[in-house]
């Protein structure tokens, strides 16, 4: 039996580590047809699954231990350790692992970027995530990192760790993100957030690791010029993003730039398919989800040169530097003076890029991790 925390997953408000274990659970529960014979799946939860996550089957089942607070510390430890039914080897995706289980652990490791940017971290969650990503990297018999760049980092923050780390990169839903998203949608979503004429799109967590203020400080020297163009930054409130909305204010390019808060999942594909450009000028990423949403949507990416990004995007990305604003501007005005042609060979890259990637793969792949861990075969 193969035990799974599904928490992250099981959140309305999904960004993030959220939608890789939402796309991940789902992914593994169409597979049972290929598992179901010989394994079965629990995912324990600390309250019930939400509708959309799948259906309990014979060989797939919820497990829910109340709680709150320290969870996985105060009852699915004990649970592991102790339970009736007690799985034979247990996957978390995220680096929040029990310190202690009677089986074999798997956990997955976005990435980490707070050990280059501490000072991008309120000092709580920067320990939190620095002891319990060392602990659960060193407790568990795989460690399953989202992109080559976070395994590079593994392997070099943690040596030991090299012949148990994988790589098993994300994806996107086929689904919601293609060429196909209807024009009257995307007049919807403009209408739902006053948006005018053509616009630069950024969706992620306020945070400093996104380097939006850079951003905007690119987008101001961008807008004063003819071009008549709207920066679009949406995404919930994450921490330490005061500094965001005071760059705008200092810019004077309040009139120039639109807040949308989060953004609901129904909103995202027109919200995306609008955009003239989609920018992610990030320190890091682990992986950066929406870079492969926005290419499969048929919409530019202007995005950071450094961590995972250059995987995602491949031939289809145009590059800056995240630390200048003038490589920022000079890639949006890059692709905002294509001729249409060129703006569509690049929309083509992009669709020949997206083919790479699929949730099924992702999870067909980790569930090969965890079954070798099972049978200790490395």
């Amino acid at each position: 039996m193969i035990g799974i925390d599904g928490n992250e997953a099981n959140v309305e408000k999904r960004v993030g580590v959220n939608v890789y274990a939402f796309e991940l659970v789902c992914a593994i529960a169409k597979l049972e047809n290929e598992w179901g014979k010989n394994h079965r799946l629990i995912v324990y939860l600390k309250k019930p699954p939400l509708n959309d996550l799948p259906k309990e089957t014979q060989n797939f089942k919820y497990k829910i231990i109340r709680g709150r607070g320290l969870w996985i510390l105060t009852k699915l430890m004990p649970y592991l350790l102790f339970g009736k039914e007690r799985p034979d080897v247990f996957f978390s995706p995220s680096h929040y692992i029990p310190p202690l289980a009677r089986q074999p652990r798997v956990c997955s490791i976005m990435d980490l970027g707070y050990l280059k940017f501490s000072g991008q971290f309120r000092k709580y969650d920067y320990w939190q995530l620095r002891l319990w990503s060392a602990i659960s990297i060193f407790v568990s018999k795989a460690v399953v990192a989202i992109s080559e760049a976070t395994k590079s980092d593994i392997v070099r923050h943690y040596p030991f760790a090299a012949r148990k780390t994988y790589v098993t990169p994300l994806a996107f839903d086929p689904t919601k993100f293609n060429r196909f998203v209807s024009q009257k949608d995307i007049r919807r979503v403009k209408e739902k957030y006053t948006i005018v004429g053509d616009y630069l799109l950024f969706l992620g967590t306020l945070k400093p690791s996104k380097n939006t203020e850079t951003l905007i400080e690119a987008f101001s020297t961008i807008s004063h010029q003819p071009l008549a163009i709207t920066l679009v930054i949406a995404g919930k409130k994450g921490w330490l993003y005061d500094a965001i909305f005071e760059k705008v204010k200092k810019l004077k390019v309040e009139d120039r730039v639109i807040f949308t808060d989060y953004v609901p999942d129904e909103d995202k594909p027109a919200l995306m398919a609008g955009a003239k450009v989609f920018c992610l000028p990030s320190f890091w990423e682990g992986f950066g989800l929406d870079v492969l949403n926005a290419l499969a949507c048929g919409v530019p990416v202007v995005i950071s040169d450094k961590g995972s990004l250059p995987e995602v995007a491949g031939e289809a990305g145009i590059y800056v530097d995240p630390e200048s604003s003038e490589s920022i501007s000079r890639g949006i005005a890059k692709v905002l003076s294509l001729g249409k042609l060129e703006y569509n060979r690049l929309v083509e890259k992009g669709f020949e890029q997206v083919k790479k990637f699929s949730w099924e793969a992702t999870a067909r792949k980790t569930l090969e991790i965890c079954l070798k861990t099972k049978t200790g075969i490395n």
